[in-house]
């Protein structure tokens, strides 16, 4: 727990004094008590219980004092409270080494029956996106909260050589930042005036392009992972072989506060598919994702099966149904402090009628 106004914690020294006072009181009516002939009979009149009770509201009294000048320090934990809409893109590798039959059926199966399972499972907070990618990456379906357009979208993979897992990592993040004007193949081709397939840039594509570009360079450094309305969970089943670096990537990643959940899918010791063996290229590069995830703060989880991919994606899940705070808690405080005020004035009027 912290304390944003920690100085009123001096107040608090207050409570011995009060205490003294009040055992000071208490002997000092010892002292002025009317003389009995024979102390027994207002000791066995009172009775052990009745002289206990006499000390419950003064004892509740400095409950609620303590409590409420704990509230006027302003203190703040760190609570678990359902989280307010997320959005959630889901960038996996589709490249051939997905066909590779370590994971049975294919990888490509059992990663797809295992996106259904999280899509399924998925808080109705959340909105999914997909991005896939190989050579490049392309988005499959933005953001929707609409649970069979995600199932349907994950019927339209279709495998391509290379592994770009730098570019699924940037387009993802053009998902989850539309505003931000992030273009993956301006990204590639470093703002040239024509590209390939797309012909000579007009004149509002690089005015657009180069104003990106600025917002990006003058963007403020954020705290990594401080980003609580979206994250990214980037699936690769093999290493990269084209775009992009993927740290650099996940430094545009971390530059927004976004966390990147990576996932290694397949066996650590590489995999076939079909008649030729690409077990080189099928191999995971589990350092590289463990980068990606390091950066960003994130975290790097290693799927061997189906069974454990979906018991990956049932732990996102869970993360994002619910969500850290690092809330203020004095008004709890305080209410606290009133209870406690209410019942020794309660006890006391129902006891001792004063």
């Amino acid at each position: 727990m912290q304390f944003l106004w920690p100085q009123m914690l001096w107040l608090l020294l207050a409570l011995p004094l009060l205490a003294a006072a009040y055992l000071y009181l208490l002997a000092r009516r010892k002292k002025t008590a009317l003389l009995y002939a024979s102390l027994a009979l207002p000791r066995a009149a009172l009775g052990s219980r009745q002289r206990l009770r006499r000390h419950i509201p003064p004892l509740l009294f400095f409950g609620a004092l303590a409590l409420a000048l704990l509230a006027c320090a302003r203190p703040s934990a760190t609570i678990t409270l359902p989280s307010d809409t997320v959005t959630l893109v889901l960038s996996m590798d589709i490249s051939r080494s997905m066909e590779a039959t370590d994971v049975a059926p294919t990888r490509i199966s059992a990663a797809q029956q295992a996106a259904r399972d999280l899509i399924i499972g998925l808080p109705a907070n959340v909105r999914l996106g997909i991005v896939s990618f190989a050579t490049t990456a392309t988005v499959v379906l933005p953001p929707t909260n609409n649970r069979q357009d995600m199932l349907e979208a994950l019927e339209r993979f279709q495998l391509q050589r290379g592994t770009a897992t730098g570019s699924g990592l940037i387009q993802a993040l053009a998902v989850l930042f539309p505003d931000d004007g992030i273009d993956l193949e301006d990204i590639l081709f470093n703002g040239m005036s024509a590209r390939p397939g797309r012909g000579p840039r007009s004149l509002d594509e690089a005015a657009s392009a180069d104003a990106a570009r600025k917002r990006d360079q003058e963007r403020e450094a954020v705290q990594p992972g401080s980003y609580r309305h979206g994250a990214v969970i980037l699936l690769s089943d093999g290493r990269r072989t084209t775009g992009p670096d993927p740290a650099e990537a996940a430094r545009m990643a971390a530059q927004r506060g976004v966390r990147v959940y990576t996932v290694g899918f397949g066996s650590t010791q590489g995999g076939a598919a079909g008649e030729s063996n690409l077990s080189y290229f099928m191999q995971l590069d589990e350092p590289a994702l463990r980068a990606v995830a390091t950066i960003t703060g994130g975290e790097y989880f290693q799927a061997g099966s189906a069974a454990d991919l979906s018991q990956v994606y049932r732990q996102l899940s869970a993360r994002f149904a619910l969500e850290h705070k690092e809330t203020e808690v004095s008004a709890l405080l305080a209410a606290a402090s009133v209870l406690l005020l209410v019942a020794a004035c309660a006890l006391s009027m129902l006891w001792f009628r004063r």
